[in-house]
């Protein structure tokens, strides 16, 4: 049975990999310099990287960097400290992170990883086109502080179209439940669709094909 461990990669060959697979995942390749600033943790089965997340816990946070001044200056959430707050970025999985154990091991780890990191603020940004990855944030019922096309500074690459947004650790936390709940509706539609193909494959097995109807 498949076992899943967790591993902090400090290594440049280690996080350069890591950033081509985030790279793979997600289309956007984050630089060395960020990444080596953060702490990055990758998920193995069976020796080979698998999944894995980024969490930057001080400022510059390249979330905040792709958001417009003009909402830096109005929006009262940019008056709080930024030391108060945690960045993940570089969140992937692999399809080797398949069953529910595994994908509760994984999300559990991030989890936990982020609340015991204690600060109270947790940033999250994603693609609008990236529809899985908002409905997991939603669960953690976040502010919504920017939807809209990237600023970017020269030399920076993001999303075409991105959504930036801020929850807390204690929401994370209370609502893990919600997580498990869609972990285990995402196994249960595998299983059915699993269970349909198998009766549909039962049923076309047990009709006769057009080449034995002409020799009957």
């Amino acid at each position: 049975m498949a076992k899943i461990t967790f591993d902090t990669l400090v290594e440049d060959q280690e996080i350069d990999k890591f950033l081509s697979m985030t790279e793979h995942h997600s289309g956007v390749r984050l630089p060395m310099a960020y990444a080596k600033n953060a702490k990055i943790v990758g998920a193995y089965i069976n020796g080979h990287l698998a999944a894995g997340y980024m969490l930057v816990t001080k400022p510059d946070f390249r979330t905040l960097m792709f958001v417009p001044d003009r909402i830096k200056r109005t929006d009262p959430f940019f008056k709080k400290s930024s030391y108060e707050m945690l960045e993940v970025n570089g969140l992937w999985v692999g399809p080797a992170i398949k069953t529910p154990k595994l994908q509760l091991r994984f999300w559990s780890a991030l989890i936990f990883d982020i609340f015991f990191a204690r600060k109270k603020y947790l940033l999250l940004m994603s693609s609008l086109k990236n529809k899985p990855i908002q409905k997991l944030h939603n669960m953690a019922n976040p502010a919504v502080l920017y939807e809209g096309a990237p600023y970017l500074a020269s030399g920076q690459s993001s999303h075409s179209e991105i959504r930036v947004s801020y929850t807390t650790r204690w929401k994370l936390l209370l609502n893990f439940p919600r997580y498990l709940g869609e972990i285990n509706s995402r196994n249960q539609r595998i299983r059915d669709a699993r269970k349909a193909k198998q009766a549909q494959a039962m049923l076309d097995s047990q009709v006769p094909h057009s080449s034995t109807l002409s020799r009957a």
